[in-house]
């Protein structure tokens, strides 16, 4: 039986109704706190049991040497970008183990050029002190790192144009910052969340949605409001489509707001036929009436295949949403492949310590003991992996999202145009 109704007030100063949660804020939400995190709680059963068997055994200080690694990414794509690597370090640090990884936003193959999988994270330590960890650790690269290589993949595809993350709403909200984290060092250019911004240390961008113009009773109230209420320096790019023709009224907005910087097409799918006609349209007639200067932004179900027919029929910039927060998760696997000095491997994976290098020209992966010849161009190959924590002390300075970004954006350009796309399967 519930118990009775207590009032509580929330962060805004509102007092509401509620069932006493009994703890604390998680209670009310079903995700797990910082400390239940960094305690395992988060981890899968079995590794608890196989701590205590150890333990039990004297081999919970076994030495051990594990990957993580991923036969092949989603959708066949070629390359991923490596992203999580500030948390996964978060939650190892202080631990006595030593942890290898690819820098953060390094552009990286699944197999190397001789089909071994390429290791992007390596921990070297007693097992029985991180296997807990496990499961939270594939979660924070796992899905970062997908979010973060659909978003270079959307950014590719719009080219220098504009691209703006909005996909948080489709998602847990606890899990806003790192969405929108994940897609700017993937290459977006800009995120739409409050604390997703916070966290990159840019300001979050956005334009205005369907309920404001519902609610002040049609769109030239809205284009009018909006002009005269939100603070000066916000570009003004009114929404376009909710009750009229995207024509008609991005025509209104035009003649409603006198510095009206753009307009964005949201038309859902359901009725919106040829959304780059509409584009096209949308522009020739801007035009016509001396509105040159005003641009067209488009959102609403996009993602890397339709960004470059919009951009060709007008559009500059793009809000694009589930396809990148809800990107294919990466399917990485932490495996041992050594313990105390010997070679130990689970059927399928290749056992033994692993160096990992890569051709800096043309981005080629090579895993072995010492570095090869670039099989592509017979250019000096480098060592990628990079000690980040020694004995859970951290040793290797961390980038900002800027710094990785751009590490990102350099590295696409160097994609030639076959790299970007998925292998062909016969």
């Amino acid at each position: 039986m519930l118990a009775a109704s207590a009032t509580f007030t929330v962060a805004a100063g509102i007092e509401r109704d509620c069932i006493p949660s009994g703890g604390g804020p998680t209670e009310r939400f079903h995700i797990a706190d910082e400390s239940e995190i960094l305690s395992g709680r988060t981890t899968d059963v079995y590794f608890q049991r196989t701590e205590e068997v150890l333990r039990a055994e004297g081999k919970d200080e076994e030495p051990v040497v594990a990957e993580v690694t991923t036969g092949q990414l989603p959708q066949r794509w070629p390359w991923g970008i490596f992203c999580g690597l500030e948390e996964a370090v978060n939650l190892l640090e202080g631990r006595p183990l030593d942890l290898y990884a690819l820098p953060e936003g390094t552009l990286f193959s699944p197999r190397s050029h001789g089909g071994v999988r390429v290791p992007v994270a390596v921990l070297d330590g007693p097992y029985g002190t991180f296997a807990r960890y496990e499961t939270p650790l594939l979660g924070l690269l796992c899905q970062a790192t997908a979010i973060a290589t659909k978003a270079a993949r959307v950014k590719r595809a719009a080219g220098p144009l504009e691209v703006t993350s909005f996909g948080v709403r489709r998602m847990h909200p606890a899990l806003a910052p790192m969405i929108d984290r994940a897609a700017y060092v993937g290459g977006l250019d800009a995120v739409s969340s409050l604390l997703g911004a916070d966290l990159i240390g840019e300001a979050p961008r956005g334009t205005m949605p369907h309920a404001l113009t519902i609610v002040l009773g049609g769109p030239e109230e809205a284009f009018r409001a909006y002009d005269r209420r939100v603070e000066t320096g916000v570009p003004r790019i009114a929404l376009v489509d909710t009750y009229l023709d995207e024509v008609r009224e991005a025509l209104l907005a035009a003649e409603s707001i006198p510095d009206l910087a753009g307009v964005r097409l949201d038309t859902p799918g359901s009725r919106r036929g040829d959304f780059p006609e509409i584009v096209r349209q949308v522009r020739w007639e801007l035009d016509q009436r001396g509105y040159e200067g005003v641009k067209i932004y488009a959102s609403g179900g996009l993602d890397e295949e339709n960004i470059p027919d919009l951009a060709a029929a007008g559009a500059v910039g793009f809000g694009v949403g589930t396809s990148v927060s809800d990107a294919p998760t990466i399917n990485f696997a932490l495996d041992i492949v050594e313990v105390d000095g010997r070679p130990a491997a689970k059927r399928g994976k290749y056992s033994g310590r692993k160096d990992v290098f890569r051709c800096p020209t043309d981005l080629t992966y090579e895993v072995g003991s010492s570095p090869p010849p670039c099989p592509q161009c017979q250019g000096t190959m480098e060592g990628v992996l990079v000690q980040y924590l020694e004995a859970g002390k951290l040793v290797a300075d961390l980038p900002s999202p800027r710094e990785i970004r751009e590490s990102v954006l350099a590295q696409l350009s160097r994609l030639s145009e076959s790299q970007g796309e998925p292998e062909k399967v016969d």
